[in-house]
């Protein structure tokens, strides 16, 4: 089989997840400046078999879109010229950001660490992640 990655993306850094290769656990691992995530997607599909992309879809409570909307949409096009065989998807990430907070409060982080916005995105991503799996197994 092969894996799924998740993209909490951000205008300046986006923090990524992947599954293991039975689609079964989702993992943070890593963040990375957004100016950079197509040169990391190249080199991580390279180094392993990713079958799909999730990406976050910024709503608000009212099911506007946030601004990041439109740097995402641009992304999309991008990742579908480099990627062809990758399949994308989307999935609603409100609230990802404030459990990711409340995760990393409740493992004993100190408060620095849990103010640590890189350590937010890549736990979003993994809930986004996990969200995706739930979903699909339904």
């Amino acid at each position: 089989m092969s894996q799924i990655v998740a993209i909490d993306y951000g205008k300046a850094r986006c923090g990524i997840a992947a599954t293991d290769d039975l689609q079964i656990i989702a993992s943070a691992l890593t963040t990375v400046e957004t100016k950079n995530l197509i040169d990391f997607l190249q080199k991580y599909f390279t180094e392993n078999k990713v079958e799909a992309l999730v990406i976050g879809l910024p709503t608000d409570l009212k099911g506007n879109m946030s601004e990041v909307e439109t740097d995402i949409l641009k992304f999309i096009e991008q990742a579908k010229v480099h990627f062809p065989e990758v399949k994308i998807h989307r999935l609603d990430e409100r609230f990802t950001s404030k459990m990711a907070s409340y995760f990393i409060s409740q493992s004993g982080k100190n408060k620095k660490q849990r103010q640590e916005k890189a350590l937010i995105d890549k736990i979003s991503a993994t809930i986004i992640l996990q969200n995706f799996l739930e979903q699909k197994q339904r």
